[in-house]
């Protein structure tokens, strides 16, 4: 059987402030219009596209779990040979680099993820918690089927709670050095981990329960440059670098 074309919606030009709340410092972003799966990726598409057979396919349009961030770019370039696109990543051992202008499928960046969630809204979350998002008050034991809840103004399904969504960026290279983003919350997360400004994290060889992704897609720079939609490799470098004595548990990123 043919593999479905994920569903996408385009997110239209935008702005926001990202916070750190570590530095206690804020950037604005300035994005150009992008393209977003209205679902995140779910166990059916997962397998067709040649990922590995989820434990439990019964459920296969819930959110595929149990990927790392590697995983998911790996599929994402998958998902760009399946469909006649340029793929997004050059992926050499542990070291994976973006072409901002390929057209294929690729993780959003957090600047992007940000935006296609508030969908214009500049609260917590676009809606009430129980119409939008799967959470630990629903008491449910696993990730649930997409789209069940109330959509945002965009159309997007599921940004808040059932599953964290991994992210391009790095989390804090110069406190915890290769981990990646991932956001919006999961199905057994308090209220106040289901937010859209909250950042979580982890080693992008991690594979965890409540964790998936969703696809952004297109080009959004020019060959060879490393920048594009709030995210630049020269600030990466800049955020690893340290001095002096680092606090117990630092691992920072030497790029």
């Amino acid at each position: 059987m043919p593999v479905p074309y994920p569903e996408t919606v385009v997110v239209p030009a935008g702005s926001l402030v990202l916070r750190d709340a570590r530095t206690g410092s804020a950037r604005r972003a300035d994005l150009r219009s992008f393209s977003v799966a209205r679902v995140p990726v779910t166990r059916h598409l997962y397998s067709a596209v040649g990922g590995e057979a989820m434990p439990d396919e019964r459920r296969g349009e819930a959110p595929v779990v149990l990927v790392s961030w590697f995983d998911a770019v790996t599929w994402c370039n998958a998902a760009s040979h399946e469909f006649g696109l340029r793929p997004a990543y050059a992926v050499d051992g542990a070291g994976v680099d973006w072409d901002v202008s390929a057209d294929g499928f690729r993780l959003p960046t957090e600047a992007e993820w940000e935006l296609a969630c508030r969908a214009g809204t500049d609260g917590p979350r676009y809606g009430p918690l129980a119409d939008i998002a799967w959470t630990g008050a629903d008491g449910v034991e696993e990730a649930q089927p997409v789209g069940l809840k109330q959509p945002n103004g965009f159309g997007l399904f599921d940004t808040l709670g059932n599953v964290w969504e991994w992210c391009w960026d790095h989390l804090d290279p110069a406190r915890y050095a290769g981990y990646r983003v991932f956001r919006g919350g999961g199905w057994a997360d308090e209220h106040w981990s289901t937010r859209a400004s909250v950042r979580r994290g982890s080693m992008p060889g991690t594979r965890l329960d409540d964790v998936g992704f969703r696809l952004a897609r297109g080009a959004v720079g020019d060959p060879g440059t490393h920048t594009a939609q709030g995210w630049s490799l020269s600030r990466d470098q800049n955020r690893a670098g340290t001095g002096g004595l680092l606090p117990p548990g630092w691992t920072p990123l030497h790029p």
